[in-house]
C-alpha cells in the first residue's frame, strides 16, 4: 500500500523554521510530506538545471505532479502547442520517474465541445509520462452523457480526472480575508469521487480552521481507504485558505488512513529542527 500526500506549495513563511538552509526547502520539506503540487511550472517554464536541484533534494519515492504551463492550457488551449511542449518536457525531464503525473489544468470555459481538442493532445503526449486531467466547466459534473464522454477520452490514454474538492470552502459565509481571496479564486463545483486509474489524484481544500477542515474530508477517508484496499495507489493534497496549516494538515489526513489501514507504513518522522537563534 503506498498512499502519498502534500501540499500546493514546498516552502511557506510559516514554516521557516522547519526549512532553515536556504537552497535546501524542498530536502526539508519532503521530510514531512511525500509529494508536491508543482504549480510553479504552470506561470513558467523553469531551468532545466533548476529542476535537476528538485531532483537532487527528493527520494526515489517523492512524487510531484508537475502543472502544465498556462500558455498550452490556457492560452493555447492545446492547440499548436508542440514547441512548447517541447520545452517544457526537456525542462522536467531531470525528475525522471520523480514526475508522478503531468498536470492538464484547463480553464472553466474548457467544456464538452473541446474533448477533440483534448483528445489529440493526450495522444501526442510521450507514453513514458503519466497523464491528469483537471476541468472546471460544469458540464462535466452537472452532466451525465458529459462526463462519460470525458471519461472515455481519459480511457483511451490510462489518463485520471483530478478532483479539486472545494465543497467545505464554499459551505457557509467566509469567516476571514483569506477565506474571501479563496473562494474568489477557486471553482465552485460538486464533489467527485471516483477513481479511473490505478493512480487516483486528489486536490482537497479546506478553511482557516483546522476543525472544519478536517470535518470536511471525512469522505476521502473511505474512498482513500478504499482505494489502497483495491490496490490502488491515490496521492492527496491538503489546501488551507492562507496554507500556513496545510504542512501538518497533509500528514494528519495520512495519520488517519494509517489509524485505518495499520499495514500502510506511517510517514517518516522529520529531522528535529533547532530553534532559531539571534546569535
Amino acid at each position: 500500500m503506498r498512499l502519498h500526500v502534500g501540499c500546493a506549495m514546498w516552502t511557506h513563511a510559516a514554516w521557516q523554521q522547519r526549512q532553515p538552509i536556504a537552497g535546501e526547502k524542498l530536502r526539508s520539506y519532503a521530510e514531512w510530506c511525500n509529494a508536491v503540487e508543482g504549480n510553479t511550472t504552470f506561470y513558467a517554464t523553469p531551468q532545466r538545471r533548476t529542476v535537476q536541484s528538485w531532483a537532487e533534494q527528493v527520494g526515489p519515492d517523492f512524487r510531484f505532479v508537475v502543472k502544465l504551463p498556462k500558455t498550452v492550457t490556457h492560452e493555447r488551449r492545446l492547440a499548436g502547442v508542440d514547441a512548447e511542449m517541447r520545452a517544457y518536457l526537456d525542462a522536467i525531464e531531470p525528475l525522471g520517474t520523480n514526475a508522478h503525473a503531468l498536470w492538464v489544468q484547463l480553464p472553466g470555459s474548457f467544456g464538452p465541445n473541446d474533448l477533440g481538442a483534448l483528445a489529440a493532445f493526450l495522444r501526442r503526449l510521450p507514453r513514458s509520462y503519466r497523464s491528469a486531467v483537471e476541468v472546471r466547466h460544469p458540464a462535466f459534473f452537472e452532466n451525465d452523457s458529459a462526463a462519460r464522454q470525458l471519461e472515455t477520452v481519459l480511457a483511451l490514454v490510462d489518463a485520471e480526472w483530478i478532483p479539486f474538492d472545494t465543497t467545505v470552502l464554499f459551505d457557509g459565509p467566509a469567516t476571514s480575508p483569506a477565506e474571501a481571496e479563496a473562494r474568489s479564486k477557486k471553482p465552485r463545483l460538486p464533489r467527485r469521487m471516483r477513481a479511473l486509474t490505478e493512480f487516483p489524484i486528489v486536490r482537497y481544500h479546506g478553511r482557516d480552521a483546522e476543525e472544519r477542515t478536517i470535518e470536511g474530508w471525512q469522505p476521502w477517508l473511505d474512498t482513500v481507504v478504499e482505494w489502497l484496499r483495491d490496490g490502488r495507489s491515490p496521492t492527496v493534497f491538503l489546501h488551507t485558505p492562507d496554507n500556513a496549516s496545510s504542512l501538518d494538515l497533509a500528514r494528519r489526513f495520512y495519520d488517519e488512513i494509517q489509524a485505518r489501514l495499520p499495514e500502510l507504513a506511517p510517514l517518516p518522522e522529520p529531522q528535529p529542527v533547532e530553534p532559531m537563534t539571534l546569535f
